[in-house]
């Protein structure tokens, strides 16, 4: 409001009852503010920034109009969108010795499309300020020795003119044909999507050099695929100068302060913490190869369900006991990675400290984030490597500029310190002083204003892009807007539709787009679509002999179709599929009854398992999932059974679920997951124990967690089939019941039945060989209880006849390893040979193609 010298006591008029709800309540937080804004000013004894610029260029343009200098006065490149601006432009273009220079005057339309300017047009703003200076735009001269490329300035004029007054065209198509010369040096490329777009743009600017002092440039808002356009340059060793930087975020320095801020901020979870510890600069003062390994170990040590916040946890977590005893050397590693983390832990402690609490000094936080990652970026020889290098010296200066600023600042959320710190490292821009090759550049739209190129590439060339798409304004709707005297938001666009007029009136201009972006189909920007339709419709009236101008040329070089074939992958023979054959001495001779529905399945797993070695790692921040949830319940049931073998007592239900609260705090299982896990346990309980009451009377002697095993002869030789019993119930009147708990879903009667789940039925048979035992017994039935929640463990699916189950079972495992025996059956794959995140013997594939061609020649 006041930058553009709008009455803001008009705000209280803004919202009339006519508007919307929402747009009362902005304006009645806008008349708030208005009433508030200038008490805060005058408490602070501060002024306004805009209000104090236009104060001073308003007594700049006074002081020169009292006392005109003597010397030349020339103000150059301003279209004077501020009004303080263009009332000091009119006092310099009225001095004695003042001139004004007008950057992009279109002196080429005629009157009636100049009245008929909206505020997306390019001229817009050039002929506010030429009403505001008082001079008509035909007492405007060239400037003096400027040899303007007429054919060129007519067409971008053309294309660019206001669309009620697009009629024009059709009278200059009938009276002018040599419009269309305007196109020569201006060219068009349209690639298939932003990499080929990056990759011919770079194409474009390398064949530039080949010509002796030929200078180029590409200009693009697009920062994504200005930052393509430098990576694709280094094909051929060219540093290009990229007039925006990199964000100091991005770089090596900038990353890890922020990774030290976001690790800390996230109380040292595993993923934050190990992206931090895995930076080059992280060393602690050690060996950077052995810091390196001792992180791999900590990777390793995290992997499963997330551990308790903050550096204790990790402590908690490394101190915990392994489910398998460890080697003694696998136990010196972890002691060796133990004391490595205590000394980590040290250093990260104190900026631990300054962000428990909720509110903090921003100089404490800033101090403390800035000794931890000091002290974490140390290598062996004592040296910082953080501040080394050029980010290293923007990131000094930057941080130093956030300590002098965070002292005038009252106490913050500490939880917005690390957003706070990226926000504004990605703010700082770091260029480099030297190495950019002389002959090259990237700029934006402003900084290509007042440069002139050989070659000028316009990039982004899509709608969204360039021009960018309007926001949502949330406070001003259009009315408000003109209510207030505020300029319309259609004037950026023709801010940035003046810029491309400018830079397309170069001598040789290349127009880049890409045909998609993201997967779906761009939008070319209007005024290449605007271009395009009047060169087609020059083509359609001209004669045949002068039709080869009116076309939007594509360049001599093919840059897209180049991109293209370098982008290419060749399409390669397919591999043949994997036929993993090992030999019969290294096929599993051993398989629980769990593994047996496993190999059914999917054959491949067991390859993989028992034959490779490979076992996949646990993800990080994994969820404590439904295998350590079920071991957990099947413990609770198991201790309550032992307990109480026969009668049960009148509080049955509260000491099961103490059992189970007791094992899960002895697995030190996150509060999170207990907080669901257990209200519905307490519910599942509630079922089982109702149902116990039914079947006791029938139970002669319940066994809980049985192993077994049974052995028989197979061609390749013995075969044993292991297994654990969940609970084996000898029944009162003779026989038994085999029963399996399972912690969510239940196979079906019809999946027992034909075998597709032969879990018990293979357990069925092994009791009737006492693979348990307890002596040879009859399985007289099977029963699944799902301890998901109450009413499914009260409702058990129950399968008789398991004995005869059993038997037929058992009879196709003999078929089934009988036939891998004598056949040399290959373990089809289900599933990739590789797993992200697997470890183990990776020197298998010789292997695989060695079995594989002996299978053939079998």
């Amino acid at each position: 409001i006041a930058a553009q010298g709008c009455d803001a006591g008009c705000i209280k008029d803004l919202a009339p009852a006519a508007l919307a709800g929402h747009w009362q309540e902005a304006g009645g937080f806008l008349i708030e503010l208005y009433k508030q804004w200038p008490l805060l000013l005058a408490a602070e004894a501060r002024a306004d920034i805009a209000t104090r610029r236009d104060q001073a260029i308003g007594a700049l343009a006074r002081r020169l109009e009292r006392n005109p200098p003597a010397g030349l006065v020339i103000a150059a490149g301003s279209t004077g969108s501020i009004p303080a601006t263009a009332e000091l432009l009119g006092v310099i273009a009225r001095l004695p010795n003042g001139a004004l220079v007008l950057p992009g005057l279109d002196q080429a339309l005629d009157e009636k499309g100049w009245n008929d300017l909206d505020p997306g047009h390019p001229q817009y703003g050039l002929k506010q300020l030429l009403e505001r200076v008082g001079v008509a735009r035909a007492d405007v001269r060239d400037w003096h020795g400027t040899a303007p490329n007429r054919a060129r300035e007519q067409l971008l004029s053309e294309t660019l003119r206001p669309a009620p007054t697009t009629d024009v065209w059709r009278a200059l198509v009938e009276k002018r044909s040599d419009l269309m010369v305007g196109l020569q040096g201006l060219a068009l490329v349209e690639a298939a999507d932003p990499a080929e777009e990056a990759l011919a743009i770079a194409l474009a600017l390398r064949q530039a050099l080949e010509t002796e002092n030929r200078s180029a440039a590409l200009v693009t808002p697009d920062r994504g695929l200005a930052r393509r356009v430098a990576a694709e340059l280094r094909r051929w060793d060219i540093v290009i100068d990229d007039s925006a930087g990199r964000p100091l975020a991005h770089t090596s320095a900038g990353s890890f302060l922020c990774l030290v801020a976001e690790a800390a901020e996230a109380r040292f979870a595993p993923v934050p913490l190990l992206a931090l510890l895995k930076h080059p600069f992280a060393r602690a003062g050690g060996d950077a190869a052995a810091f390196r390994t001792m992180a791999r170990a900590l990777d390793l040590a995290l992997r499963g369900p997330r551990p308790d916040p903050g550096l204790a946890g990790v402590t908690a977590q490394l101190e915990k006991k392994p489910e398998r005893p460890r080697s003694a050397a696998a136990e010196q590693a972890h002691r060796a990675l133990q004391a490595w983390w205590h000394g980590l832990a040290a250093l990260l402690a104190p900026l631990e400290i300054k962000l428990a609490a909720a509110h903090a000094e921003l100089t404490d936080l800033t101090a403390a984030h800035l000794v931890a990652a000091e002290a974490l970026a140390c290598d062996d020889a004592a040296n910082c490597l953080l501040w080394s290098n050029l980010d290293g010296e923007a990131a000094s200066h930057f941080t130093a500029k956030l300590l002098e600023a965070a002292a005038l600042l009252p106490a913050v959320e500490t939880s917005s310190y690390a957003p706070l710190f990226r926000r504004l490292a990605t703010a700082v821009a770091v260029r480099a002083p030297y190495g950019q090759h002389p002959r090259l550049a990237i700029l934006g739209t402003q900084e290509a204003r007042l440069q002139r190129f050989d070659l000028t590439i316009l990039g982004g060339l899509n709608e969204g892009v360039w021009p960018e798409s309007l926001d949502a304004d949330p406070w001003f709707s259009r009315s408000m807007r003109d209510t207030l005297g505020l300029e319309r938001p259609e004037r950026a666009i023709g801010k940035s539709a003046h810029d491309f007029a400018m830079l397309a009136a170069g001598p040789q201009v290349l127009l880049t787009r890409a045909l998609k972006a993201e997967g779906a189909p761009t939008v070319p920007s209007r005024w290449l679509q605007r271009l395009e339709q009047l060169v087609a419709g020059f083509h359609q009236h001209l004669p045949r002999e002068q039709r080869r101008l009116a076309q939007l040329a594509r360049p001599t070089t093919p840059y897209a179709e180049l991109a293209e074939q370098l982008l290419a992958v060749s399409r390669a023979e397919p591999l043949p599929r994997p036929h993993p054959t090992p030999p019969v001495g290294a096929r599993p001779r051993r398989l629980s009854v769990t593994e047996i529905e496993t190999w059914l399945r999917d054959p491949y797993a067991i390859y993989a398992r028992h034959v490779l070695g490979l076992a996949p790692l646990d993800a990080l921040n994994e969820a404590v999932g439904p295998s350590a949830r079920g071991t957990l319940l099947h413990s609770a049931v198991e201790e309550f059974v032992r307990r109480f073998p026969a009668a049960l007592p009148t509080d049955a239900e509260s000491r099961l679920i103490a059992i189970a609260a007791r094992l899960f705090d002895e697995a030190n299982i996150p509060k999170a997951a207990q907080a669901v896990w257990l209200p519905r346990f307490a519910d599942a309980a509630r079922g089982f124990i109702a149902l116990e009451r039914e079947r006791r009377n029938e139970i002669a002697t319940p066994h809980v967690e049985l192993k077994g095993k049974l052995t028989f002869d197979a061609p390749g030789g013995e075969f044993t089939l292991t297994g654990r019993a969940d609970r084996i119930d000898a029944l009162a009147g003779g026989g038994s019941a085999i029963v399996d708990y399972k912690s969510g879903a239940v196979p079906s009667r019809k999946q027992v039945e034909k075998l597709i789940a032969p879990q018990l039925p293979l357990e069925a048979a092994m009791l009737a060989e006492d693979g348990f035992g307890i002596g040879a017994l009859v399985a007289d039935t099977l029963i699944y209880i799902s301890l998901a929640d109450g009413a499914k463990a009260s409702d058990p699916t129950l399968i008789p006849e398991g004995a005869t189950l059993g038997a037929e079972a058992l009879a196709r495992l003999k078929q089934r390893v009988a036939h891998f025996d004598e056949q040399r059956t290959p373990y089809y794959p289900r599933v990739m040979p590789f797993r992200a995140g697997s470890v183990g013997d990776y020197d298998h594939l010789a292997r695989v193609r060695e079995w594989s061609a002996t299978a053939e020649e079998a």
